[in-house]
């Protein structure tokens, strides 16, 4: 049977509201949010859904993490602990700003920052500590909240896999930290093709991360630049299409979740799959931890059978990427002079052997979920 997929209509909530929007803003002209109304809305819009102040809207994920990174104001050489095992977007933003990352090691049950080994890594230069809500379910926000209150270090929230993940207690996955940063990307919840918002409730921040994102240019003041950015504003269409995708959010969110509890449930004590906790889970994807060390195998069995599922997420964790053995800028190594990452046992043996995620989808039905189910009981079941 086929899977619906985010690369095509079929796996995509994609229709008349987005053509109309799209069709609404080429009529009126303008397609420069500068000048323009949608981009503008959005903001309001998604700072409402999160309750926060400010959202500023962009061109990419990568580009709110950008944005986080520019109000965290790292000096050159100061560092941010993150995550190995997360796209490459969370970290250019570091390297961006002349700051390096430092990688902490995660939980091997999801895969998400564990706070002890955040705690371990913090140093007089740390700056910031970027977590990610990685394939949807909850970083542990708490404790690394605690740990920058109690370092005065900026926390980040990477929330690009995490559209309306909750927290405990109810809040909002990019709430408790300084910056939440999420992504409108082809492959996320909700989409406009690319596409940013970085969400914070501190007036100093929203201001420098809209200067950066408009070439430093203080409109309210003529033509006059007032800080180093770029130009990472959104466009009128991305907006106007990203405004309709944000009405279906909740609807897309709640019938991820209605079938991953389906799958929860008929994984309920197979042996050799350890499964993801469901609170406040947006499942982005469904990953499965393998205890045994066989994901690989698992993950081939089940694309052989039609699946789309994959072992590792990476190629290999972040901390293992060959890019810290290439030159950052021309032939200067600056500021990884002397740099070598460091090991992350827990997130190198999840990418080598033990992770395994599943693409989710909205459109899922109890068809995809009973077929899913019956090939890894079926792979479990062999002698």
């Amino acid at each position: 049977m086929k899977f619906p997929s985010m690369a095509e209509a079929d796996g995509r909530t994609l229709g008349d509201e987005e053509v109309a929007a799209a069709e609404r803003v080429i009529r009126s002209g303008m397609l420069n949010s500068v000048w323009g109304t949608e981009a503008r809305a959005l903001e309001r819009e998604i700072a409402g859904v999160y309750g926060s102040r400010h959202a500023i809207a962009c061109s990419s994920g990568t580009a709110a993490l950008h944005l986080a990174v520019v109000a965290a104001a790292p000096d050159p050489g100061d560092e941010i602990i993150t995550t190995p095992i997360t796209d490459f977007g969370t970290v250019a933003p570091i390297l961006a700003q002349n700051a390096v990352p430092v990688f902490a090691d995660v939980d091997p049950s999801d895969g998400n920052l564990d706070p002890g080994a955040v705690a371990a890594l913090i140093g007089p230069r740390t700056r910031a500590i970027m977590a990610v809500h990685l394939f949807g379910a909850p970083a542990r926000a708490a404790g690394l909240r605690a740990l920058a209150d109690e370092h005065g270090l900026t926390l980040i929230e990477d929330c690009a896999q995490a559209w309306l993940t909750e927290l405990p207690g109810g809040r909002l996955a990019g709430t408790v930290g300084e910056v939440g940063c999420l992504s409108l990307q082809q492959w996320k919840h909700i989409t406009c093709g690319d596409g940013g918002v970085a969400i914070t409730d501190d007036e100093e921040l929203a201001r420098r991360m809209r200067l950066f994102a408009d070439k430093g240019w203080d409109r309210a003041a003529g033509r006059s630049h007032a800080a180093f950015g770029l130009n990472y504003r959104m466009t009128e269409l991305q907006a106007a299409v990203a405004r309709a995708q944000l009405a279906k959010l909740p609807g897309v969110v709640a019938a991820r979740r209605r079938t991953a509890a389906r799958l929860l449930d008929a994984l309920k004590g197979v042996p050799g799959v350890r499964l993801p906790r469901p609170d406040g889970h947006a499942w982005w994807l469904f990953p499965l931890v393998c205890p045994d060390g066989d994901a690989p195998e698992l993950a081939a069995h089940l694309a052989a059978a039609g699946i789309p599922a994959h072992a590792g997420y990476l190629a290999e964790p972040l901390n293992r990427a060959p890019v810290w053995d290439a030159a950052i800028y021309g032939a200067s190594r600056y500021p990884l002079d002397g740099y070598e990452p460091n090991p992350c046992p827990q997130a190198e043996r999840l990418v080598e052997r033990t992770l395994l995620v599943i693409d989710w989808n909205e459109r899922y039905t109890t068809r995809h979920v009973e077929t899913i189910a019956r090939e890894i009981v079926k792979f479990r079941a062999r002698p």
